[in-house]
């Protein structure tokens, strides 16, 4: 089976534990799992076949008249030699690209999910819980496979190296198939510890990546409201617990690591020490006792492996909880069954008031912005809502088709990185001369022209490489070229300046000839270009006009937007 393709279906999870979903990565590459683990077999087994060759050429060929027996066997551990490193060259090979499709795979599977779970993903979930499974969990999933490979092969050998040993002495292959059952047995306590102290560290982790991200988007915010330091210290607490959290995750896994390598070094000190005691009672000969030194050499790896990989496959089904946590996750239920409206038609929200006429400009203004944002939401079934279409209600309308003709364009919307020309079109194709028009009406020229490479420039995730101003038309851009038949633009020119604001209002309104668009601002130079403006108090609405009617008969509006005394009066 090839790599994951980055366009092919990855399937359907298994998300009823993190169990379920390791074993269901591994199923979906039989071939490959099966090879990772013959090889890996093959490669151990031919390693714990040195010794045994080494002992017959020491046995056979060290005698009077054993020249040929010495080239004999030479010639074979030369061959077996060069014949592993294929096969471990092979095993490596392979082991690398399951865990690479486990990787992609899962990678594929949360970015599907979170795409299907849409706007209820933030409502669901915190965004740092999402970053820290695609930075650190998907890792450990795909390392976890290993003990297909080495795991399985750790195994074989382990039953093949005490099969030899029972052709040399029975007492040795007893105490070598005892040995690992008495192992896990003491170190099974602490696997079980570590998994639970590296679940609440992962908890933690969480918690703190939300944080950071909260932090490095509000920071200006908090910075003028004086809180940056209430906020610092909260993280500063934060940051506290999960040090110690990870401190108690160290000192277990420490402890566990450290009795994956002493462990099998004494274990298999008692194999050498019997050994070297029946030699010299005349029980072996030289060469049986160099193959069990060298025995119990080929054994140090797989035996500390079967321990390490315990520890492994641990931290593996806790991540893979995690993914499947979030597999669980459903989208908001979508039981419309009416058709939209054929044409355009009126938005009405009973919960506001607001009625936004089809084919106009209509502003949205109040004191309190998410009490405007919360109207803007039911108008574009964002949540629960009672908004009619045409008097048909929103949400008995298949999402599908309120999503193809009404676009909520939120100032703060994601940006993805990319060229310019990708990053504004979407999932559409616009032609140059749609863009053209789409950067004018936003007044997004000067951006363009700014970057060397004009619209191919490449824009970093979140438009984190554009200033503000600069991400606000974008997002401009993009939303005018997806055309809309009702487009809901949050705040769209918060951010700029008022030479700037005023091309904008000018240009939008122009652009948006005969379709439907409603904005929420509270600036002049937007308002006075709006058909009608929606003066909401308290989340309804108050009063209903033209810009200029309402600065002259509502005194809480003209106290809202008045940026000036002049403005206030004229």
């Amino acid at each position: 089976m090839t790599a994951v393709d980055a366009y092919e279906d990855p399937g359907t999870p298994d998300h009823r534990s993190g169990l379920a979903y390791l074993a269901w990565l591994v199923r979906r590459q039989p071939g490959r799992a099966v090879a990772g683990a013959v090889l890996a077999s093959c490669w151990m087994v031919l390693l714990a076949a040195v010794p045994y060759l080494l002992s017959k050429a020491v046995d056979e060929g060290l005698r009077p008249g054993g020249s040929a027996a010495l080239m004999g066997w030479t010639a074979a551990l030369l061959v077996v030699g060069a014949g592993n490193a294929w096969v471990s060259i092979m095993r490596h090979r392979t082991m690398t690209r399951l865990r690479m499709d486990a990787y992609f795979r899962t990678v594929k599977v949360v970015v599907g999910h979170s795409v299907r779970l849409g706007d209820a993903l933030p409502r669901r979930v915190g965004a740092g819980e999402v970053v820290t499974i695609g930075v650190g969990d998907v890792h450990t999933i795909a390392n976890a496979l290993t003990v297909i490979g080495p795991g399985v092969g750790s195994v074989v050998v382990y039953v093949f190296v005490a099969a030899l040993l029972l052709s040399v002495s029975p007492l040795l292959a007893a105490v070598v198939l005892l040995g690992m059952p008495l192992i896990a047995l003491l170190v099974g306590p602490l696997m079980t510890r570590l998994r639970g102290a590296e679940g609440e560290y992962r908890e933690r982790q969480g918690v703190l990546t939300a944080r950071i991200g909260d932090l490095a988007g509000g920071l200006r915010v908090l910075n003028g409201l004086g809180g940056k330091g209430l906020f610092a210290d909260a993280f500063r607490r934060d940051s506290g617990r999960l040090r110690e959290q990870g401190y108690r995750v160290g000192a277990s896994a420490s402890w566990l690591q450290s009795l994956g390598v002493g462990l099998p070094g004494l274990f298999l000190a008692v194999v050498i020490w019997l050994a070297a005691r029946l030699a010299a009672r005349g029980e072996l000969t030289v060469g049986e006792l160099v193959s069990v030194y060298g025995y119990a050499a080929v054994l140090v790896g797989p035996v500390a492996f079967l321990v390490d990989m315990g520890y492994q496959f641990s931290r593996g089904v806790v991540a893979a909880d995690r993914v499947v946590r979030l597999l669980r996750l459903e989208p908001d239920p979508d039981t419309g069954t009416q058709d939209a409206p054929a044409g355009p038609a009126v938005l009405h929200d009973p919960g506001s008031g607001v009625r936004v006429v089809p084919g106009g400009l209509t502003a949205l203004v109040g004191a309190r912005p998410a009490e405007v944002t919360a109207v803007v939401d039911r108008l574009g079934r964002y949540g629960p809502t009672e908004v009619t279409w045409g008097g048909v209600r929103l949400d008995a309308v298949p999402l599908p088709q309120v999503r193809a003709r009404i676009l909520v364009a939120d100032h703060e919307a994601d940006l993805f990185a990319g060229p310019l020309h990708e990053v504004v079109g979407g999932r559409h194709d616009p032609g140059p001369e749609q863009v053209r028009r789409a950067v004018r009406a936003a007044a997004a020229d000067d951006v363009v022209q700014g970057l060397a490479e004009g619209l191919d420039a490449p824009v970093t995730a979140q438009g984190r490489s554009l200033s503000g101003g600069q991400r606000q038309r974008v997002r401009l851009v993009r939303a005018l070229l997806a055309d809309p038949e009702v487009l809901l633009a949050v705040e769209p020119t918060s951010a700029l300046d008022a030479h700037t604001e005023a091309a904008v209002a000018e240009r939008l309104r122009a652009a948006r000839t005969g379709r439907t668009t409603v904005v929420t601002t509270t600036s002049p130079l937007v308002l006075d270009h709006a058909d009608t403006v929606l003066y909401l108090v308290e989340g309804k609405v108050a009063a209903t006009g033209r810009h200029r009617e309402l600065l002259q008969r509502e005194p809480g509006y003209r106290e809202l937007v008045a940026r000036d005394t002049e403005e206030a009066v004229r």
